[in-house]
């Protein structure tokens, strides 16, 4: 039965410093099973890659030998008949170049079973899917980024090396293809690589380098660092000051932004980017903006501040029922300024 399985959420710097931290001090749990640290122990210094960011829409691809072959948005399976910005109707007008990327993982890994669930994540961008941004320019395309297996006995899923999985015919790229970077880490000391990876980040913002590639000058959204240690996925993004969706005042910040009210909280999360983000995912065809779906707009950029600055609530000692309300009401009113321009 073909099941949806979503890419992982791509958290912030701050995160990433902390989580770092924690499973380097973890030395295992107490009589109460609780988790014990020791925070003398060393932080590691880990090397990261980094990829640009696309600003397109999320697309995978799900397969097992009794399924076959499905397409899926972030939330969701789709087909040609009830697609995102043409992605499924894409897959089918070419899917034996996309059952061949599947083959390719499972050639690649002999261990695979035939009904472990593969998935080859991607951004598909170009076209009318975004707007703004320099990869706009290009013609519709597939930019690969991850692998993830899900496995039939129900065990941890994982993640596999998805650099070699392209074919340019068919407008399927890899985003490793394009400049990469590489930067290393102390997270003992993360705030030295504060500077680089604000530098970078600018960089990209000013002209994205997978727009130049294709002949297209204009600006890009920013960079995904991404690192595997014993097993486990560290993961995190920086974007420029135009996309991000949070009003930061430093890139790649280490410490959450201290703010003094609840109002100020959500001027500082209920952002044109992240609002823009989610009017993407709920209505992928924006000349189809329903009223009916307004609770939906709303659960998702709730959902997604809930998800993305836990962290930046508990350091100002708010709780989520403190915000969501003031939250919501300004959506709505968001909502409605685009509803009415419709």
């Amino acid at each position: 039965m073909k099941k949806h399985s979503a890419f992982p959420k791509i958290g912030q710097f701050r995160q990433v410093v902390k989580e770092a931290q924690l499973r380097s001090s973890y030395t295992g749990k107490d009589e109460n099973g609780d988790p014990v640290y020791d925070h003398n122990i060393t932080s590691p210094t880990i090397i990261f890659k980094g990829t640009v960011k696309l600003h397109g829409t999320n697309m995978g691809l799900g397969h097992t030998e009794e399924d076959g072959l499905w397409v899926q948005s972030r939330g969701n399976i789709i087909t040609p008949e009830q697609d995102n910005m043409g992605s499924a109707r894409y897959v089918e007008d070419h899917k034996q170049a996309f059952n061949e990327l599947i083959e390719h993982v499972r050639y690649n890994n002999r261990d695979l079973k035939p009904n472990d669930a593969v998935f080859v994540f991607g951004e598909w961008a170009g076209g009318n899917i975004q707007k703004g941004v320099a990869i706009a320019q290009i013609e519709k395309a597939f930019f690969i980024f991850d692998v993830k297996v899900v496995p039939e006995d129900g065990s941890e899923p994982y993640h596999l090396p998805s650099n070699y999985l392209q074919n340019h015919d068919h407008r399927i790229y890899n985003i490793e293809d394009f400049l990469c970077y590489e930067i290393e880490i102390d997270f003992n000391r993360p705030d030295l690589v504060q500077n680089e990876l604000s530098e970078i980040t600018i960089a990209v913002e000013e002209l994205c380098p997978v727009a130049k590639h294709f002949g297209f000058e204009g600006i890009g959204e920013g960079v995904v660092w991404v690192a595997q240690v014993n097993g486990h996925d560290y993961r995190f993004k920086v974007k420029g000051e135009k996309h991000s969706v949070s009003k930061v005042k430093t890139l790649a910040k280490v410490d959450t932004e201290k703010l003094n009210s609840i109002h100020e909280f959500v001027d500082f999360a209920v952002t044109e980017n992240r609002f823009e983000q989610g009017m993407g995912i709920v209505f992928p065809d924006r000349d189809l903006v329903d009223i009916k779906k307004m609770g939906d707009i709303i659960r998702w950029v709730v959902t997604d501040i809930m998800a993305e600055e836990k962290d930046t609530l508990d350091d100002n000692n708010l709780e989520p029922k403190d915000v969501n309300k003031h939250v919501s009401k300004r959506v709505r009113e968001m909502f409605f300024a685009e509803y009415n321009k419709v």
